[in-house]
């Protein structure tokens, strides 16, 4: 596989200063076109072999580039911080936003494969691994991000006399550790994890590009000549696609113009008189608690939370929370009972509306990746991830392919979520459309409630149905053993409440039993 990086590629000094003038010129140029079309984020991951170039590389770039639109990481060791969230954590909160460069070296691909070397894990949980890093990048290049991948490479011997030379200069040799000579001798055993690693993960979303890194004049010319090609291809395939949209909505609206639309007055159309039979039809909203006994089982639920809140602090052990329910359904009373049996200071509260401009340059993951709270901590989410697949679908703000991709992506992300020992609970509070017209009604005449009453709550009425149809489809596709959905019947918010309390203290105490 890497023959074709082992020729000894050289570009003498006077070639290069030359081409890397012209070079340098038009990657700042594809750099403003990029910034000033803000359609997509630019992705460059950088991996290979010590001492082959890669920060060098990085370096070079930043130079060349306006810095102020590149973002540059490079990770190592965990620090308490990050150990105490799932692994990709770090890496969703530095992605950059459309218009901008992110370049990432020791990125996602550096532990798995220094496991691997090191036998710590057996072939196939590193094709587990690499997986998961399929998963994460296929979801950024769905999402329009451009994904560059540069494996920089070096043969046995030319590693050994970088290394050597690097060690000789006073000013280098400190970049040389026995940990770098350790891995030269383990140089056969990178190599078939690197095969491996690029025969999976190389793909037409993101393909890996190997680059011979002995000279770092052809390298950086390499290197920085993809870079400018992908961004030119992509922003001319955009350019393309908007015209031929263009041109297609002009021709529809010519034939269009001057057309009378028949009617069959015999057979009008008609809605249908029933609403559809969906999972949320089989729930017995008629459920409900007197005040003495709410008041009673109230107490003892929070009693029993406040003390497993505790313990899940000493142990570590985070706490997700979803609520998701109709407009006026009591998510806020159940998330307040929740909160009045924790400490202030172990929680969060984070409601979600529309994405600001900063979010929507980003995927959609991203603002709630981003919030994970550290280790034994409890995060309520009011609204979620799950918008993508309800008020985005039904609204029509994502495209069909768009919400479709989207349960494959939110099962992965709850994934990782799971693995990582957080517990996750997921909370739909359903009510009826009569109740909920009465809860309306109250909140016009309700002062201190009127502000929750809005125009687009009314609106989304119209359309209960559709998103009946939208939950019936979320449980389906994304209640699964490792995060299964709790539907409440909210018509009566006492029962409500004392549910949600309830099954919220018997998966943390299953939980921290497990632990």
């Amino acid at each position: 596989m890497f023959e074709t990086a082992e020729l000894g590629r050289k570009i003498p000094k006077a070639e290069f200063e030359e081409q890397a003038l012209v070079l340098r010129q038009e990657l700042l140029e594809v750099q403003q076109q990029l910034r000033e079309a803000g359609s997509f984020p630019v992705i460059v991951v950088f991996a290979g072999v010590d001492g082959a170039g890669k920060g060098r590389t990085v370096n070079i770039l930043n130079e060349w580039m306006d810095p102020r639109w590149l973002k540059t990481r490079a990770y190592g060791k965990p620090s308490e911080e990050e150990a105490e969230r799932p692994e990709y954590w770090r890496f969703w909160r530095d992605l950059p936003k459309k218009g901008v460069i992110g370049m990432f070296l020791s990125s996602w691909y550096s532990h798995p494969v220094l496991d691997r070397v090191y036998g710590k894990i057996k072939d196939a949980k590193f094709d587990d691994r690499l997986d998961r890093i399929l998963g994460f990048e296929n979801a950024l290049a769905e999402d329009g991000a451009l994904i560059l991948k540069f494996w920089m490479h070096l043969s046995r011997d030319v590693q050994k006399r970088r290394l050597k030379s690097l060690e000789k200069d006073p000013l280098t040799n400190w970049r040389v550790t026995e940990k770098d000579w350790k891995h030269w001798r383990m140089y056969d055993s990178f190599i078939d994890a690197a095969e491996r690693t690029i025969m999976r993960t190389s793909t037409g979303k993101a393909q890996w590009n190997v680059v011979e890194g002995m000279d770092h004049r052809y390298r950086s010319l390499k290197v920085g000549s993809e870079i400018r090609d992908a961004i030119r291809s992509r922003l001319e395939e955009i350019r393309v696609h908007y015209e031929v949209k263009a041109r297609l909505l002009q021709d529809e609206e010519s034939s269009n113009t001057g057309t009378e639309v028949a009617v069959d007055s015999e057979n009008p159309a008609t809605e249908p008189d029933e609403s559809p039979v969906t999972v949320l039809s089989t729930l017995d909203l008629s459920r409900h608690l007197i005040k003495r006994d709410y008041q009673r089982e109230l107490k003892k639920y929070q009693s029993r939370l406040n003390y497993l809140s505790r313990s899940a602090l000493a142990n570590k052990k985070s706490t997700i929370l979803v609520f998701e329910g109709p407009d006026a359904a009591g998510k806020g009373g159940a998330i307040r009972r929740v909160t009045a049996a924790l400490d202030a200071r172990n929680y969060e509260v984070l409601p979600f509306a529309a994405p600001s401009d900063e979010e929507r340059a980003h995927h959609y993951l991203w603002r709630f990746w981003r919030h994970l709270s550290r280790g034994g901590r409890m995060t309520l989410f009011d609204r979620s991830w799950y918008g993508r697949v309800l008020v985005e679908r039904v609204e029509g703000f994502a495209t069909e392919q768009e919400w479709r991709r989207a349960y494959a992506e939110i099962n992965d992300f709850e994934e990782q979520l799971t693995e990582h020992g957080i517990v996750l609970m997921k909370y739909w509070v359903h009510i009826g459309k009569d109740e909920q017209l009465s809860r309306f009604k109250a909140r016009e005449v309700t002062p201190h409630k009127r502000w929750k009453l809005t125009d687009e709550d009314w609106r989304n009425r119209e359309k209960w149905d559709d998103y009946a149809m939208a939950v019936n489809d979320i449980v389906q596709h994304t209640s699964t053993k490792i995060a299964p959905w709790v539907l409440v019947e909210g018509n009566d918010k006492r029962y409500a409440r004392v549910k949600v309390i309830r099954e919220l203290c018997e998966r943390l105490e299953k939980a921290l039993e497990e632990n």
